[in-house]
């Protein structure tokens, strides 16, 4: 968790201050009214291997995020996932990268955008791999929401093993226009 991911500062206060106390300069959104702000929020960075020979429709959760919108007027999400894929044995195969939403009284994760889907074919090396979703929904936004990156094969089977190194997801939150639509 980003150590400035809770609060957010008042416009007067100047933390480079030497007199500055943050616990007199801050308070929680949630205690507070609805504001205007801007929050960037980032995942620890995870690590998965796909094992060779593994079968269609098996499913990875590579990274997964916590956020808070309950007091932004219609908040706007920019989500942005980057990896590093990483193969020793050369490796073949399919796979969708989709994000997915899960909010309190969900019972499933709702994707977020489109699958992304990356086709690998005999990679032997490393490549970066990246892409970025706006969730705007403002439907479920009273709580905190968790987003979740997931990597599900979709080929038959696959040849080699792939790790998916440094897998990291990070949300830019702002309070959005004053309707939904």
């Amino acid at each position: 968790m980003n150590s400035m991911s809770r609060y957010y500062y008042k416009d007067d206060c100047n933390p480079c201050k030497e007199d500055f106390d943050p616990c007199k300069h801050h308070f929680d959104p949630c205690k507070s009214k609805k504001i205007g702000a801007t929050i960037i929020k980032c995942s620890c960075p995870n690590s998965i291997t796909i094992p060779a020979a593994t079968v269609l429709g098996t499913a990875f959760t590579l990274t997964s995020l916590t956020i808070n919108g309950c007091k932004f007027d219609n908040p706007c999400i920019k989500l942005e996932f980057a990896s590093n894929l990483v193969a020793a044995v050369a490796f073949t195969g399919t796979i969708n990268f989709q994000v997915f939403k899960q909010c309190r009284n969900q019972i499933t994760p709702t994707p977020v955008g489109p699958a992304y889907t990356f086709n690998l074919v005999a990679l032997l090396s490393s490549q970066t791999f990246s892409f970025f979703v706006c969730d705007c929904d403002c439907s479920c936004f009273n709580d905190c929401c968790t987003y979740t990156v997931v990597a599900t094969v979709t080929s038959a089977v696959t040849v080699g093993t792939l790790s998916i190194n440094n897998a990291m997801l990070g949300a830019i939150v702002t309070s959005g226009s004053e309707s939904c639509c």
